[in-house]
């Protein structure tokens, strides 16, 4: 995987011009028909797209550009048709010590992809075990290939999750479904996955890429401001209690009338126009 100075050389390079560098381990470019849809593809095909350091660093960088990016208002996350990510990468992680693992505080850098203020689509075909399952779970929307398969079958290499595999999967699927699924390690089908909560659409393979970016789109649309807000709303949910959180979205809907955005988008609704957000 990279090293620091190459590390510091592809992060100066993302920040100017994600879709044009050079990444070892994922495809980074702008999609849709104006351009504001962020797309990352894992890109290790003969490693089913095994989450290594370096991939996972990549994955950060270029999120960090599209966050930084104006034009870009959703982001979509991918791999191939056969794997989203077979999880983590275990010859990384095999002969770690705990002093590594908890003194390097160990894939804390993974969650950066649930920090990103704009809206993420996880669009997930074959496999996503393991960390695959956690990492489309730190995303916003999960939407399904029908062959796709979900699992965290870290206990059979005699561990469990550790990037939220335990914490996320029961808060999407509940107890019961989720004890089972990391006790056994057993999987469970894209269809079995919508039913269960964890995902919202399921389509066919060749669609599923081309309909998360629809997806995007979509949201790219709209006001970015206030997208960012609705999602801090609906983030705040798996946070805080009740009152708590009703408070909280009564002080972001309240904030909505701070934009010009908000004023734009009622006024154009009152004109039956179709509004035009320019993201202030």
């Amino acid at each position: 995987c990279v090293n620091s100075c190459c590390e510091v050389d592809l992060l100066l390079k993302v920040r100017t011009q994600p879709a044009l560098c050079q990444y070892e381990y994922i495809i980074v470019e702008k999609r849709g028909e104006n351009k504001n849809v962020g797309f990352i593809q894992l890109n290790r095909p003969k490693a089913l797209n095994a989450l290594c350091d370096g991939l996972m660093k990549e994955v950060g960088y270029a999120l960090d550009a599209f966050e930084a990016d104006g034009e870009v208002g959703a982001i979509v996350i991918t791999g191939s048709d056969r794997a989203f990510a077979a999880g983590a990468d275990i010859k990384e992680m095999q002969n770690r010590t705990f002093q590594e693992c908890y003194g390097g505080n160990f894939l804390a850098h993974w969650n950066r992809v649930s920090t990103v203020k704009k809206p993420v689509i996880a669009a997930v075909n074959g496999f996503a075990l393991g960390g695959g399952c956690e990492l489309a779970m730190m995303c916003d929307i999960i939407f399904a290939g029908e062959k796709a398969q979900f699992g965290q079958p870290e206990i059979l290499l005699g561990t469990i999750p550790g990037a939220g595999g335990t914490q996320r999967l029961t808060r999407a699927v509940g107890k019961s479904l989720a004890m089972e699924m990391v006790l056994t390690g057993d999987r469970i089908n894209a269809q079995d996955a919508k039913q269960s909560g964890l995902v919202s659409k399921v389509f066919p393979v060749d669609q599923l890429v081309s309909e998360a970016v629809k997806c995007g789109e979509k949201i790219a649309a709209n006001s970015k401001l206030v997208s960012a807000m609705a999602k801090e709303a609906v983030n705040a949910a798996f946070e805080l209690t009740l009152a708590e959180g009703n408070r909280l979205e009564k002080r972001l809907f309240h904030a909505t009338f701070a934009t010009d955005d908000r004023k734009e988008g009622m006024t154009a609704f009152v004109e039956k126009r179709k509004a035009s957000f320019q993201d202030k």
